[in-house]
């Protein structure tokens, strides 16, 4: 009996630890690929660190300093007008595609489908040098057309141009991939609903406002803060269209500014302290948009 009654105290055990081995991979990795990395970052911060032999602790000097650090604000301002224009423009866009391409009436949908997600597989680097050709001031394709107007526009050498060129690189490069989210929310939507609608005399317009957007409320709120998080980390759409932010950091972004201190000027401190800045930044504005998107209220 003893036998038995160990046996089954072995396999009860052994029962109750298995869970917790095959989530126990997930952990690990987390944390020495997340968890010590962000403790690591938010050590470094408080020195003054040159490359990693000088270390001096300095307190929350670098926070101040990146207060009044006039190229950080610059890189705010350029990395903030890129998401509130990539926003703008980018969603209103993904979500007619998507209204196109769930009607029955478009042919050859699954085509046009892929044909606007084809640039999200293309890599960063490569959109950004074609791009660069297509904004050039002598030869480049947007330019030429602009040319038949008597005006020819520095898309990429003129300071109040540049950011206008990477939003457009951007909405040209991820409105195929909001597109995609928004169309899976139509497809959610039951037909019933439209049908009971029509019956009631609702046109288009009115079914669109009343049925459709409140049904898509949390793919919206979804691409919104996706939206806002990817934008708030661009990095190499304007670091090879801008050439590293040029001319005078009009086309720095805060993640361009953090590599600068970090790999460049070797200010290791320094720059664990802008991405810190900068994860604050972005769980401010998620939790913000949520808020307002209606997410935290029950239903």
């Amino acid at each position: 009996m003893k036998t038995g009654r160990n046996r089954f105290s072995y396999w009860h055990q052994q029962q109750r630890i298995a869970p917790y081995l095959f989530i126990a991979p997930f952990y690990i990795l987390f944390i020495v690929f997340m968890g010590y990395p962000l403790i690591s970052s938010l050590v470094m911060s408080f020195y003054e660190m040159r490359g990693f032999q000088s270390r001096i602790f300095v307190g929350f000097a670098n926070f101040v300093d990146l207060f009044r650090d006039p190229i950080f604000w610059k890189s705010l301002w350029n990395t903030t007008y890129f998401a509130l224009g990539t926003l703008i423009l980018q969603l209103p866009l993904a979500l007619l595609l998507a209204i196109l391409l769930n009607s029955k009436v478009v042919k050859g949908r699954n085509i046009l489908r892929l044909a606007f997600f084809v640039p999200v597989l293309v890599a960063g680097v490569f959109i950004a040098i074609i791009f660069n050709l297509i904004f050039d001031q002598r030869a480049g394709l947007i330019n030429n057309e602009f040319l038949i107007f008597g005006k020819e526009i520095g898309w990429l050498s003129e300071s109040k141009y540049v950011m206008p060129a990477v939003i457009l690189t951007g909405v040209w490069q991820w409105a195929g991939f909001n597109m995609i989210f928004f169309l899976a929310g139509l497809q959610g939507i039951r037909q019933e609903l439209y049908e009971a609608a029509a019956v009631d005399g609702a046109n288009w317009w009115q079914s669109f406002i009343h049925i459709t957007l409140p049904s898509l409320r949390p793919v919206i709120a979804f691409v919104f803060v996706v939206s806002m998080i990817g934008s708030f980390q661009l990095f190499d759409l304007p670091f090879i269209l801008t050439n590293g932010g040029e001319p005078a950091d009009a086309g720095s972004t805060i993640v361009m500014y953090l590599y600068k201190n970090g790999f460049q000027f070797m200010r290791l401190g320094y720059a664990a302290t802008i991405g810190w800045v900068l994860f604050i930044i972005i769980a401010i504005i998620s939790i913000a948009q949520l808020k307002l998107l209606g997410i935290f209220q029950e239903e």
